[in-house]
């Protein structure tokens, strides 16, 4: 697409979206969450918690654990389900004239599977993106991201299912080789590779002893991955010739146009939110004033 009149519009596989600047998933929720702090519908859209087939309470608390370079979260995938979600959240993104992508993950093929299914006849939506990386779940959910030929099976079978919408592969960080896992997103059909998920940390209680979380692990967001982040992200970019959607200790719109230089071709904003709600737009109107700093196409730089 043309940079000039000062478009940032960027297509995705099948979609089209009015700018390059998404809210990644998890921290603005279903969208509502955010409503009355941030213009939504200025942004390319948001990206909702991450949902499962069947309703998660989630991990026991503490669940959050403030960092002075960001933060650690266990939050288990706490989610209302996918009905509940179909029936209670997914009308309210229209009202609030966003585009969303629907984060989802399941335990199995045959739920990834059932999922896809649900949403396909559906609208409301612009696409899906695979979290195959959640670090603060017990079972398989975190193996599916580092095993290749998983991870271009449930591509496969989701893409299948929503043709006409784009499909994002979370892939996780906590990899020697990420290009191999975004490889097999590749081939299996994914429209693009979302870069990364949150990097393995933990912390401790030095009037316990004990860790903070009853997991021990949990997922590390926040400035102190940025490097991480747009290392991955120019790794995964040099992978593939499908886009790649950055994320990763963004804070500041000189963060977001690293993740430009980098490879990727549109950004995601997590952590930031909870200090600086106003982020995400003022990268919009930075892309806005500079467009020439916005990649049009996904692969090698």
């Amino acid at each position: 697409m043309s940079a000039s009149n000062n478009d940032i519009s960027v297509k995705i596989g099948p979609v089209a979206f009015k700018n390059p600047v998404f809210l990644a998933s998890g921290i603005c929720g279903y969208g509502e969450e955010y409503a009355s702090i941030i213009p939504q519908k200025k942004l390319g859209g948001i990206v909702t918690k991450t949902i499962t087939l069947e309703p998660r309470a989630g991990n026991p608390p503490p669940r959050i654990r403030e960092l002075p370079t960001g933060a650690l979260n266990s939050i288990g995938l706490e989610n209302v389900g996918l009905d509940a979600y179909i029936r209670e959240k997914l009308p309210l993104l229209k009202d609030l004239e966003v585009d969303a992508v629907v984060s989802i993950t399941a335990e199995t093929e045959d739920e990834f599977t059932r999922i896809a299914e649900a949403f396909a006849p559906l609208e409301g939506y612009r696409g899906i993106e695979l979290n195959l990386s959640c670090p603060n779940v017990e079972g398989t959910a975190l193996d599916h991201g580092r095993d290749p030929a998983y991870v271009e099976k449930i591509t496969s079978i989701v893409k299948e299912r929503i043709p006409k919408k784009t499909l994002w592969v979370k892939i996780t960080p906590n990899l020697a080789d990420v290009g191999l896992v975004a490889r097999a997103a590749e081939a299996g059909g994914a429209d693009a590779i979302s870069a990364v998920n949150t990097v393995i940390g933990t912390d401790f209680d030095l009037s316990t002893g004990k860790p903070i979380f009853a997991r021990v692990g949990a997922g590390y967001s926040g400035p102190g991955i940025l490097p991480i982040a747009l290392f991955k992200v120019w790794e995964v970019a040099h992978s593939v010739s499908i886009p790649v959607v950055g994320i990763g200790g963004i804070s500041s719109v000189e963060d977001a146009r690293k993740f430009f230089l980098a490879g990727a071709i549109a950004v995601q904003v997590g952590t930031a939110l909870y200090s600086d709600p106003e982020l995400p737009i003022r990268i919009v109107e930075a892309l806005r004033a500079h467009p020439e700093w916005a990649r049009r196409e996904g692969g090698s730089t």
